[in-house]
């Protein structure tokens, strides 16, 4: 299994607009083979802030690499970055295998 931890930071005051096209997003990534888990969080209150105001966390789960990388070329997919690209300050992708 691949674990993916992506961190979307948006523009000053633009991660709910991100995060609703995220959100549209979502029942498509779901229905992708081998996705097993696809869902953006940001800091629980009452705790220290990890992601800030402006910046939110996906948490994915792939059944493979060819899955992931299925994924990242789903057309979707590419709808999505085009629609973000102007409200998207930076991204960190971190790919991961339990060890």
């Amino acid at each position: 299994m691949i674990h993916v931890i992506a961190v979307i930071t948006a523009h000053p005051g633009q991660r709910a607009a991100v995060l609703e096209k995220f959100r549209a997003n979502i029942p498509a990534v779901l229905a992708e083979e081998g996705c097993i888990e696809y869902v953006p969080v940001v800091d629980a209150p009452g705790f220290p802030a990890v992601t800030g105001e402006d910046s939110f966390i996906v948490v994915e789960k792939w059944a493979s690499p060819e899955a992931l990388k299925a994924h990242a070329a789903a057309p979707h997919m590419k709808a999505y970055g085009q629609a973000t690209q102007d409200m998207v300050a930076d991204r960190a992708i971190h790919v991961m295998v339990v060890a």
